[in-house]
């Protein structure tokens, strides 16, 4: 899908929620489905498979977050998966994170640690981030067990990798010299 179709998924979401005043629900709780399908390839698999009926989609997406989201976030990505953009569902997130902070004037700072953040570290993961960064930031946390120990931020451009893997990497690259 081109980066316009994104974009305008992501902007008519936008729009939906702010008008149901839903928006840093949706942001969130599309943001996090958007991670669940781009890490699951089982799960990607089934909702970018054109084979698989519109109708079994929506019920996969029903069963997966059903109860555990708003009724808005869930008729959302509904649609999307039905609309056959299944597998833009993390992109189309991504996209609405960016603008819902665009919005409030802030960037998205993606920080991916290995296990789930407590809100007080977030928080304070967001005043480091934006003064290192010199830009206000809205921190969205993807737990990926591949970072081992530690976090890797991205804002924007910039990446700033504090994980245990890219020390010993560090260490490792300094031992052998």
């Amino acid at each position: 899908m081109s980066d316009d179709r994104i974009t305008g998924y992501a902007a008519g979401i936008l729009e939906i929620a702010r008008a149901e005043g839903q928006l840093e629900r949706v942001e969130a709780e599309l943001f996090q489905i958007g991670q669940a399908v781009v890490s699951s390839p089982e799960l990607y698999d089934a909702l970018a498979d054109p084979r698989v009926p519109g109708d079994r989609k929506q019920a996969i997406v029903t069963d997966l977050i059903g109860g555990r989201a708003s009724d808005l976030t869930v008729s959302i990505a509904s649609f999307v998966v039905t609309a056959g953009r299944g597998q833009e569902l993390g992109a189309i997130a991504e996209a609405l994170a960016s603008g819902a902070a665009a919005s409030r004037n802030k960037e998205v700072a993606t920080v991916r640690s290995a296990i789930a953040l407590d809100d007080e570290t977030v928080a304070r993961l967001a005043a480091a981030l934006g003064k290192a960064t010199g830009k206000e930031v809205d921190v969205k946390v993807v737990v990926d067990p591949n970072v081992v120990g530690g976090i890797v931020a991205t804002v924007g451009d910039t990446v700033i990798d504090g994980s245990v893997r890219s020390k010993l990497d560090s260490l490792r690259a300094a031992l052998a010299r």
